[in-house]
């Protein structure tokens, strides 16, 4: 599968820099073929390639539509969420698929946002690099929005999409079960040796709180140096030091302790500025788990600068008993954590929560079905659809979508017209079509078309 990807953004890559097919005939003949390099700023995920869009929509004043929108209380006053705070939720959703040189350039040429870093984190179980996390900023100084996006499920990595599928979980006590497989995303834990999950989600708490003293005096933490990042590197290990299954190594790559030294100091920084988390399918799981277990640990100073999750295409995280430890805290006064679920996507149906797995949501869903309207419910429809009833209405659905995505660019505008590898996909929609429903191409259209006329929203 890994190197299907591979081959397939190979070839994306280099008939997109040559111009399509026509401009690759002429720099044939002129001797002057383009090859594409990984890792550059022009090299495209097929993520990237399925939805080339990259300007936010209508983003004029946008800081100033979010700021508007934000209670006394520090909640969003719109129930449905803030429209151009859910653009660029999404589309920052999707640009965590691009490689750090490509997320720099679209936030702050395209954006004109002040980029902070890209985080490439370590998964202790799968023993490799491959939780990837950006953080930016709307401006470099006395900052409102400080944005924080975690890369979702890879189309070509078996192991993302393994951990998608994964069943198992940790019981935390006195706080609920929580998947596994998202927790060693995150840095916190490896399930060959469960005893280091306990050890990093029940850390010392008076080691905790000299930790966060500690960093809060620290003269250096202002600035975003590599010398600040070491010394709060020390000061986390501290705060782990005296158990013995967690190595420093863990607590310096973990992408939840990169992300939360980097968070904390910025915060300290920028003294008026509220964050935002946010990511689509794993990515939406790691956004709702990383302020979960700030919660566990603790971190209520950093939680009363949370303005808001935003998540898209995102799996269950636990079951009910971490359902109703979170909706203590999330909900109250106002709500925080908006999910978002277009029609038929598989991923927000698993894991399952039968009386087998019992997995659950929680959040306020903002559910969009195929025709772009949207409803504000407690879970989306047909939780475990996976049963004959709905076989027959799932490809119906499909059939349509392929339809419409013909005439897209007619019905909406030029810039939801969908390119041949888009059409490509939905057309493997005829096989899967819970997969296809997945695409942030959906997703993207969800926020910009979705309407509820019963509910009066903010407006671009």
């Amino acid at each position: 599968m890994e190197y299907t990807g591979y081959v397939l953004e190979f070839f994306l890559n280099f008939m997109s820099e040559n111009g399509d097919l026509l401009g690759l005939l002429w720099n044939l003949l002129r001797a002057k073929v383009v090859i594409p390099q990984r890792g550059t700023e022009t090299f495209i995920s097929a993520i990237g390639h399925m939805d080339g869009r990259i300007d936010l929509y209508k983003a004029e004043n946008l800081v100033e539509q979010i700021e508007n929108s934000v209670s006394e209380d520090g909640g969003l006053k719109v129930e449905l969420g803030n429209r151009a705070l859910m653009d660029l939720c999404i589309m920052a959703s999707k640009l965590a698929y691009e490689n750090a040189k490509v997320v720099h350039n679209i936030v702050v040429n395209h954006w004109k946002m002040h980029f902070v870093d890209f985080y490439n984190c370590w998964n202790d179980f799968q023993n490799e690099n491959c939780t990837q996390v950006f953080i930016f900023c709307d401006k470099p100084a006395d900052a409102n929005l400080i944005l924080i996006s975690f890369r979702g499920t890879e189309p070509f990595d078996a192991d993302d999409w393994c951990t998608d599928f994964d069943y198992s979980w940790y019981e935390i006590p006195n706080f609920g079960k929580v998947h596994m497989g998202f927790l060693e995303a995150l840095g916190l834990g490896n399930r060959v040796n469960t005893t280091t999950f306990k050890d990093h989600l029940t850390q010392n708490k008076n080691s905790m709180k000299y930790s966060n003293i500690a960093d809060n005096n620290d003269p250096t933490s202002s600035s975003e140096s590599e010398s600040s990042d070491a010394d709060s590197d020390t000061l986390d290990q501290s705060s782990v030091s005296e158990k013995g299954n967690i190595s420093p190594e863990m607590v310096k790559k973990g992408a939840y302790y990169a992300v939360r030294r980097k968070l904390r100091r910025l915060l300290r920084k920028h003294k008026n500025a509220k964050f935002v988390v946010t990511g689509h399918s794993l990515g939406g799981a790691l956004a709702i788990l990383f302020p979960t277990v700030l919660v566990l640990h603790e971190e209520m100073e950093m939680m009363q600068k949370l303005l808001g999750i935003y998540t898209f295409g995102q799996p269950r995280i636990g079951n009910m008993q971490l359902v109703k430890f979170m909706e203590q805290r999330l909900d109250h006064p106002v709500p925080k954590y908006f999910r978002v679920v277009y029609c038929n996507d598989l991923v927000p149906r698993l894991p399952y929560d039968d009386k087998t797995f019992l997995y659950k949501h929680f959040g306020v869903c903002l559910y969009c079905d195929s025709f772009y309207n949207e409803q504000k419910m407690d879970e989306e429809p047909d939780p475990n659809f996976f049963g004959l009833r709905y076989i027959i209405p799932l490809y119906l659905n499909a059939i349509w979508e392929l339809i419409r995505s013909f005439i897209m660019g007619y019905m909406y505008g030029p810039e939801y017209k969908e390119g041949w590898f888009s059409l490509l996909f939905r057309a493997m929609g005829l096989a899967f079509p819970g997969i296809v429903d997945h695409s942030p191409v959906n997703y993207v259209n969800s926020v910009r078309l979705g309407r509820d006329r019963l509910l009066q929203m903010s407006s671009f």
